[in-house]
């Protein structure tokens, strides 16, 4: 990372400040948005990269810049997947899939420092792991960033400590191991409270916290049903060859077109069992038996599935690079 950052980047920090998704009244609207933030996210940085999830947002910020890359002839970012170890299984198979089909580069950013201990010593999802027996860095964030004073904490995702070290800590890793100076996420305003002042383009800066970067955030103005409504009509007429070019919403998760599979379509299978929205294996449950985008958007929240220890922790784990 260059001492000069963010001299040589012109972007406009405040596009986005005070707005929410009833500023982009239509679907077109977001979608041109969307695509007037990518092309500026490719343009502007040396070493973009996208933050993939294998979930509905962070597949359709990679559909965009798929779209735009080859309309305008920039070279796809590398794709980062944070491995923290407690995925569903088809979450990642979804994810190695598309990125094959869509000619993605994908690396995986893992704290292997928590990773090799868990391994040698059989953890399950909750077991405890020594403070101690971790790396100076990995002691460094617990001790002084976190300013967390017990002797263990749980293997486990959706907490304090965990999320920073399993996600935080690995993605930070990664963007100093590939150099990458903008980071491409698909947050939205609506998703969570703690993201609802978020700009199109969001510097990170601080040396103490992070690599210095930039956050890129192309859907920010979708809300959650806008998303579905993305990729029923626009994201999957395009890629799937046998599905209606006008678009068809499925009603059950084998309400498909005559010939087309869900191994077809790019939306995690995950979204068509019932969850509404993915984290870890141990802490994210279904809603409901009805796929994703059938289910009461309006009047439910979105996360409901998962673990709320991290979603009251939101604002705090977002001040030191979370997502």
């Amino acid at each position: 990372m260059t001492d000069d950052f963010p001299a040589s980047v012109d972007v406009d920090y405040a596009d986005g400040e005070g707005e929410d998704p009833a500023d982009y009244p239509s679907l077109q609207h977001k979608i041109e948005k969307a695509i007037e933030v990518t092309r500026q996210g490719l343009e502007q940085y040396d070493n973009p990269a996208v933050m993939w999830t294998g979930g509905k947002d962070s597949t359709l910020t990679l559909y965009f810049i798929n779209q735009v890359a080859e309309e305008f002839g920039y070279e796809k970012p590398t794709a980062v997947f944070i491995d923290h170890f407690q995925h569903f299984d088809d979450i990642t198979d979804f994810v190695e899939h598309w990125a094959d089909e869509w000619e993605i580069d994908l690396v995986y950013a893992r704290n292997e420092d928590v990773g090799a201990y868990v391994d040698e010593h059989g953890l399950e999802p909750g077991d405890d792991i020594p403070v101690a027996e971790l790396n100076e860095q990995n002691q460094h964030h617990i001790r002084d960033i976190l300013e967390f004073e017990e002797d263990t904490f749980p293997f486990l995702l959706d907490t304090y400590v965990g999320n920073h070290l399993l996600k935080t800590v690995a993605l930070n890793n990664a963007l100093e191991e590939y150099d990458i100076d903008g980071v491409i996420s698909g947050v939205r305003w609506d998703e969570q409270e703690a993201r609802a002042d978020e700009t199109f383009f969001s510097p990170r800066h601080d040396p103490d916290l992070f690599p210095p970067h930039d956050r890129i955030q192309p859907i920010l103005q979708f809300a959650e049903a806008d998303v579905w409504d993305a990729f029923w009509n626009y994201v999957v007429p395009d890629t799937v060859e046998a599905f209606p070019d006008e678009g068809y919403i499925p009603q059950a998760d084998d309400d498909l077109p005559e010939g087309v599979t869900q191994e077809d379509v790019p939306i995690s299978p995950k979204y068509f069992a019932g969850f509404r929205s993915l984290g870890s294996e141990v802490s994210t449950e279904k809603t409901t038996e009805e796929p994703a985008w059938l289910q009461n958007l309006e009047d439910t929240t979105e996360r409901a599935g998962r673990a709320q220890d991290k979603e009251d922790l939101m604002e705090r784990l977002r001040d030191l690079g979370y997502m």
